[in-house]
């Protein structure tokens, strides 16, 4: 009777630990996929300040003034797309600090050259060929 009562003991030991396996394998997975508010926020944030970025420089008079300077604005636009969230936090800050009209769209392609430049002299881009 003991050595029944001693090897049902055993089997019922491995079989609660073979079966709680697979639940915590699954609660340390679920715990690596959590993602805090604050990086969500940030994250749409961040999109939201690219694409106002973008829809500035989408404008006709923006493009015309890229091309007078010698830039590609589809090469702009890919460059604002890979800027990183400070970046892109930073240029929209300085729109917001911009004067409404003309001058407020010379000072924004200024500001979009300046950063470029800065990043490709870094070369973290690849837009400037001057720069090499």
């Amino acid at each position: 009777m003991k050595t029944l009562r001693a090897t049902l003991s055993a089997l019922l030991i491995l079989a609660l630990v073979v079966t709680s396996l697979p639940v915590m394998a699954s609660v340390d997975a679920s715990d690596r996929a959590l993602i805090s508010t604050q990086s969500v926020l940030a994250s749409d944030q961040a999109g939201a300040e690219r694409q106002r970025i973008s829809d500035v420089l989408a404008r006709a008079d923006v493009q015309q003034a890229l091309v007078s300077q010698g830039v590609d604005p589809v090469e702009v636009q890919a460059r604002v797309a890979a800027l990183s969230d400070s970046e892109a936090k930073e240029m929209a800050q300085r729109l917001d600090e911009l004067p409404a009209g003309a001058s407020g769209v010379v000072g924004a392609l200024f500001a979009v050259f300046i950063i470029l430049l800065i990043t490709d002299i870094l070369g973290l881009t690849d837009v400037y060929p001057f720069t090499r």
